[in-house]
């Protein structure tokens, strides 16, 4: 049975005031400030009219839109499976394991992570990628599976850093990732450990039939949240010179000088992954709220 909301007067003053504010905001932008709006140039930068294929093509901010896409999509899932081990490490019973995992997640929450980025990223790409040879692997594919990578991960050419911003992302994200989990498994009430050891099952037994089933029903609204902000988070990479999103748009307002048109697309089109995420989040808390 749903709730029903009632409205005071002052809630409708409330109201009134908010939209007369932004009225007023935007008669100010719209008619006092000193700018010339290119509008209409916004959409060739989304897309572009290939005359040699023939067809409609993605340009510059939709590309980085794209790098976006894979960016967060494959840090996402590679921060859940690192904060996953670390959160057992956090549960562990040997000592090495818990101050292992409690220095490496202490040390990513406490350290900015423009700092993070940095170390990781030339340690990574100057020490460690260049022994795998990505590219040369990739370049020896048949050409279906070069075409499969160049879907998942882009352009093979740029392979190695964007790797690298991957591994980067997702160790950074790893550790709030590893905490939520942690809480997760101790909200789990003690008795149904007890229970567990009563029935003769061991530790690993407990742990995968019993405790991860619920902890994982807990921690999911928190969990979704948390990969929303990776989503925001991988602007970050930018400074590395990723091409993703915040990326072009650095580099596509230094050549246009359109920086209020620029933004405000790009903005639109964060609002554009991350608001579905979000209200997505919403019906799940609401939905394990009633269960």
């Amino acid at each position: 049975m749903h709730k029903r909301v009632f409205y005071t007067p002052l809630d409708f003053i409330l109201i009134s005031l908010l939209l007369a504010a932004a009225g007023y905001v935007f008669y100010r932008i719209a008619f006092h400030l000193d700018y010339s709006w290119n509008w209409h140039v916004i959409p060739q930068y989304l897309f572009r009219y290939d005359v040699e294929r023939g067809r409609w093509v993605s340009n510059y901010l939709i590309d980085g839109l794209v790098t976006t896409i894979r960016l967060s999509l494959w840090a996402g899932i590679l921060a859940l499976v690192l904060g996953f081990f670390f959160a057992v490490m956090r549960l562990s019973s040997s000592l090495f394991l818990r101050l292992f995992a409690r220095c490496y997640i202490e040390l990513m929450r406490n350290l900015p992570p423009v700092v993070i980025i940095f170390l990781f990223y030339f340690f990574l790409a100057d020490q460690f990628l260049p022994l795998l040879h990505l590219e040369q692997v990739v370049s020896r594919l048949p050409p279906p599976l070069q075409r499969i990578e160049e879907f998942l991960f882009g352009d093979p050419a740029i392979l190695s850093p964007f790797v690298s911003a991957m591994i980067t992302l997702a160790a950074f994200e790893s550790a709030y990732v590893a905490e939520i989990f942690r809480a997760g498994i101790e909200s789990v009430e003690n008795h149904q450990r007890e229970a567990a050891y009563a029935l003769g099952l061991k530790n690993h037994q407990t742990m995968r039939h019993i405790i991860l089933p619920q902890a994982l029903i807990r921690v999911l609204p928190p969990l979704s949240g948390q990969l929303i902000s990776l989503i925001k988070d991988s602007a970050i990479v930018s400074v590395i010179s990723i091409q993703e999103l915040t990326y072009q748009g650095t580099q596509l307002m230094a050549s246009t000088y359109m920086t209020i048109e620029v933004w405000t697309t790009i903005a639109l089109l964060y609002l554009l992954l991350t608001f579905p995420c979000s209200v997505m989040v919403s019906y799940l808390e609401s939905r394990f709220a009633r269960s």
